[in-house]
């Protein structure tokens, strides 16, 4: 009996399931919602691989390398997306994927999901840190202006200049200011001047719009190229409201272009007045000065110095004449009590001297070392001894010794 089964290998079959899916209109242009997980871009190709699932089911997701480069923000895990695309087979894995050409964040635009992560992501690097901003300087001698060579911004920073200060020079770089282009357009600019080195101050911006509008403005590129920039830039993005990258990142924000020239070029006629009152300043500090001056030449001119100097040198000599009298004076005084003092003190050495003593009568013993005795007991009969006299002294031997009671001296 003939088999009549019919027997597909697991690709045919395989095959089969994606035939049929891609065959189905509905399944070839679907929206879904879910919640992102597992997500990884790591691969070298640049394809995203991640799944979608809600409270009851997951799906896997691919996102080719074509479209996730047009993505305005970074998809993480538990981030809330709607997705559109197609539902087909994958033959080789055996299972059936959604392969997503368009993504937005749940709950708000993605353009904002964007600039919110990459306003994080720079200021995390401390791009927006006030210590890092340049300061611009009050008079510069030419601005560079990177906008739209026709919009109404360039005219608008023109009129404003000749106005205010017409002195001041404008180099204009002729960029796009929206559409895919523009962002690189404006970091061009930013270089072209740094490298130019041709200007004090530097310019970027461009009038009002949407989001969509602005969005070149929120450029992580363009914003590392200002955060680099030697020369000090303002944004002049004309959204008054909202900001943008760039005016977190430049050293300057004005709310238009038109106030951007305002703050970087000073009023004619205000310099002009400011300028009179520092010369009248100046004039009546000098006009002081001078006036001082000859207040004190008058004084010194009046004095008795000037007049009579012969006056006053006699006097300074009389002065000096009567100072030294008084010195001499009050040596004399000094020296003669000095002499007082030195004979008061000569006579108490005299007193106390032994001559002294020895030229009134009196005599002093000396044994046979020489030495002076007080006492009779001292000596020894045949002993010899040196009566020492004022005028001289004598050597004797003692024959004998009478002791004496000593007077009572009380």
């Amino acid at each position: 009996m003939q088999d009549a089964r019919q027997y597909f290998s697991v690709t045919q079959l395989n095959e089969y399931v994606r035939m049929l899916l891609d065959g189905n209109a509905v399944l070839s242009d679907i929206w879904i919602k879910g919640e992102i997980s597992n997500f990884t871009n790591q691969y070298r190709t640049g394809h995203m691989y991640f799944s979608v699932k809600d409270a009851g089911a997951t799906v896997r997701v691919v996102m080719f390398r074509s479209y996730a480069a047009r993505l305005q923000f970074e998809p993480r895990d538990g981030m809330k997306v709607l997705l559109h695309g197609r539902v087909s087979a994958y033959v080789a894995g055996g299972q059936y994927q959604f392969y997503a050409d368009c993504m937005e964040a749940e709950g708000f635009g993605s353009l904002y999901l964007a600039f919110e992560q990459c306003k994080a992501r720079l200021e995390a690097e401390g791009l927006f840190a006030p210590e890092r901003k340049k300061q611009i300087p009050k008079l510069p001698r030419r601005v560079g202006i990177i906008t739209s060579p026709t919009g109404a911004a360039i005219r608008d920073m023109i009129n404003v200049t000749g106005r205010r200060y017409p002195q001041g020079e404008l180099l204009i770089f002729p960029s796009l200011v929206q559409g895919e282009q523009a962002a690189a357009y404006l970091a061009g600019g930013i270089r072209y001047f740094n490298r130019a080195c041709n200007v004090d101050v530097i310019i970027i911006g461009r009038g009002g719009g949407s989001i969509e509008d602005l969005w070149a403005f929120n450029d992580e590129r363009l914003a590392r190229e200002i955060a680099a920039s030697a020369i000090p830039v303002i944004s002049a993005v004309g959204h008054e409201t909202d900001f943008t990258i760039c005016d977190f990142v430049s050293d300057l924000r004005a709310p238009t272009p038109s106030a951007a020239a305002e703050l970087v070029f000073p009023d004619r006629e205000a310099l002009k007045s400011e300028l009179q009152a520092r010369l009248a300043k100046i004039g009546a500090l000098v006009s002081a000065d001078v006036q001082a001056r000859r207040d004190k030449l008058n004084t010194l001119a009046s004095s008795r110095a000037l007049r009579a100097p012969a006056v006053v040198l006699a006097e300074k000599q009389m002065r000096i004449d009567e100072l030294a009298m008084r010195m001499h004076k009050a040596a004399e005084v000094l020296m003669q009590s000095k002499k007082q003092t030195l004979g008061g003190m000569a006579g108490k050495l005299e007193a106390l001297s032994p001559l002294a003593v020895l030229q009134r009568g009196y005599a002093v013993a000396q044994n046979k070392q020489g030495e002076v005795t007080t006492s009779a007991a001292a000596f020894e009969a045949g002993e010899q001894m040196t009566v020492r006299f004022a005028d001289g002294a004598v050597t004797a031997t003692v024959q004998s010794i009478k002791k004496e009671q000593l007077w009572n001296k009380s």
